[in-house]
């Protein structure tokens, strides 16, 4: 065996060959070894927004192939199916003994709904029609299985655990995925569920319409080559069914706003991250962040368009301050402005030109910002790459008609 750590950013192509559907999810996945779970587990990043899948190295390298193959599918099943950021019963929470029971419940049935999937789980796997769970059939919803769960008998695993009834960070403890028990009778998942729900409602919203965008990316690549690979046909129709909720730009341009406003702090080895101790950085202050907001001034944005977003700005002016730059087919550096926190700024137009992307993101590359969000019809060729996260946002007609295709993030103001 080979002294060198498990990587499983190396391998995960070579597993999802054939599986094209979730080989475009992983792609928009991060992944990161750590040794603070003790299997594999999936999470939104509280200052990112972005989807985690954290996983023990030590635990990857004793598998076979096949065994990581579903490992990876089941971490990705959980996300689909949105465990990670909502549904969770209106019962669960952490303050409790009976709410951390509850949660306990809901995690054994998300795992139940999600294996019903998958044939090739290393042991330890939750499975319906076996164990415990034999009288239970394949293929229901985690709402079913939490409906109809099996009596758990509290005196058959003895006593205790070391991780029974305990809050980890964030005070959802107790899943360390090796089926043991712990001592209430039921079962721990095989993966580790304590990242759920660890972050604002803002920030879920926000993973939630970028999970809709990469699966909508993705179902669009499996469409085109016949490539769902395993995924089933009921569940085709739940992704597609994901697919029909509309975004709300709203809370998009919003959390995009105070994301950017987070690179006013940096990381830190002096401060232990109080809620995810050792997984994540701790974080202190450093600078005041900046935000760039390019406006196309070509006469085919219309005034409803304008009229809509600096609506919106206005509202966050409240809690940011922004530097406005107008731009046609350059940047007129004397029309530039900052829109001062706290004020408000009545709709403009002072350029009429055509439309080159590359002046406004010359101008932002150059002056150091931090977050850069552009209103336009999309209608010029691609620019130059961003040295900050960028936004495009556009109405529905010009969405789907732009020059030029971008993994940036693509906003429709309705």
């Amino acid at each position: 065996m080979s002294n060198k750590e498990f990587d499983l950013n190396e391998h995960t192509a070579r597993l999802l060959l054939d599986e094209p559907f979730f080989a475009a999810i992983s792609r928009r996945i991060d992944k990161r070894a750590s040794n603070a779970i003790p299997t594999a587990g999936v999470m939104v990043n509280p200052d990112t927004a972005q989807f985690e899948m954290l996983y023990n190295p030590k635990f990857f390298e004793d598998l076979t192939d096949l065994n990581r193959t579903d490992i990876l599918k089941h971490e990705f099943y959980h996300i689909l199916f949105e465990h990670v950021t909502g549904r969770m019963p209106e019962n669960v929470n952490f303050e409790t003994a009976e709410g951390r029971r509850n949660m306990k419940l809901w995690n054994i049935a998300t795992d139940l709904a999600i294996n019903s999937h998958l044939s090739n789980l290393p042991k330890g796997g939750l499975i319906p029609g076996e164990g415990k769970f034999e009288g239970l059939p394949k293929g229901e919803s985690a709402e079913w299985y939490l409906a109809n769960m099996p009596d758990f008998d509290e005196e058959d695993q003895g006593q205790k655990g070391d991780g029974a009834d305990q809050e980890g960070e964030g005070g959802q403890g107790g899943e360390q995925g090796n089926n043991s028990g712990n001592g209430d009778g039921m079962p721990d998942s095989l993966d580790d569920h304590s990242g759920w729900g660890q972050c604002s409602n803002e920030v879920k919203e926000m993973a939630k319409e970028r999970l809709k965008e990469a699966v909508k990316k993705a179902a669009e690549e499996a469409s085109k080559s016949n490539g769902w690979g395993s995924v089933s046909s009921s569940v085709r129709k739940d992704v597609m069914k994901m697919l029909e909720t509309k975004v709300d730009w709203r809370k998009v341009l919003r959390f995009f706003v105070k994301s950017s406003q987070k690179a006013d702090r940096s990381s830190s080895i002096k401060r232990i991250n109080r809620r995810y101790a050792y997984v994540h950085p701790g974080r202190k202050a450093n600078r005041v962040a900046k935000l760039a907001i390019s406006i196309d001034q070509s006469g085919s944005v219309d005034d409803s368009m304008l009229s809509l977003f600096f609506a919106e700005l206005n509202k966050l002016s409240a809690i940011a301050e922004f530097v406005v730059v107008p731009f046609d087919t350059q940047v007129d550096e004397n029309l530039v402005y900052t829109w001062k926190k706290g004020k408000h700024q009545n709709p403009e137009r002072v350029m009429c030109g055509g439309t080159d992307f590359n002046a406004p993101t010359d101008y932002v590359n150059k002056g150091g910002f931090d977050g850069h969000i552009i209103l336009t019809d999309m209608m010029a060729p691609k620019p130059k790459p961003s040295k900050c996260q960028r936004m495009w946002m556009t109405t529905p007609e010009h969405a789907n008609r732009g020059h030029f295709a971008t993994n940036e993030r693509v906003v429709v103001v309705e």
